[in-house]
C-alpha cells in the first residue's frame, strides 16, 4: 500500500522539488532578496512546495486547485513583475509554473481520492 501510494503521488514528490527550486531561484539569479522578483519567486515556491509536501501526507482537492492557480501566477508573473528582460529567471518562473499546471491536471485526472472529493463536494 505505502509503495502504491507513492507511486500515485509521484506529481506531488515532482511539485515539491519545483517549488524549491522556485524559492531558491533568486538566489540562483543573483536578485536582490528585497527586490519584488525574488518575492515573487520565493513565495510562489514556497507555496507550490508546501502544498505539494502537505499533499504527500494526505491529498485535497482544494490543496491542488490552489497549485495550479499558483502555477498559472508563475507563468503570467514575468509579465506583472519585471522579469522579461531576464531570460534565465522568465524560462524559469514559465516552466515551473507551466509543470505545476500540468502535473496538478494530472493529479486531478487520476487520483482517485481527489475523484470522491470532487464528486462529493468535499474539498477537504
Amino acid at each position: 500500500m505505502a509503495m502504491h501510494l507513492a507511486t500515485r503521488r509521484w506529481q506531488d514528490q515532482l511539485m515539491v522539488l519545483i517549488g524549491v527550486w522556485l524559492f531558491v531561484s533568486p538566489w540562483i539569479f543573483a536578485y536582490p532578496p528585497s527586490s519584488p522578483i525574488a518575492w515573487n519567486a520565493a513565495l510562489a515556491g514556497a507555496i507550490i512546495g508546501i502544498l505539494a509536501a502537505f499533499d504527500l501526507v494526505k491529498t485535497h482537492v482544494w490543496a491542488v486547485l490552489f497549485n495550479i492557480v499558483v502555477g498559472a501566477w508563475a507563468v503570467v508573473s514575468p509579465w506583472l513583475v519585471g522579469t522579461l528582460d531576464d531570460p534565465a529567471m522568465t524560462w524559469s518562473l514559465v516552466i515551473a509554473g507551466s509543470a505545476t499546471i500540468v502535473l496538478g491536471l494530472w493529479e486531478l485526472r487520476t487520483d482517485p481520492e481527489l475523484h470522491r472529493q470532487w464528486r462529493s463536494g468535499a474539498a477537504g
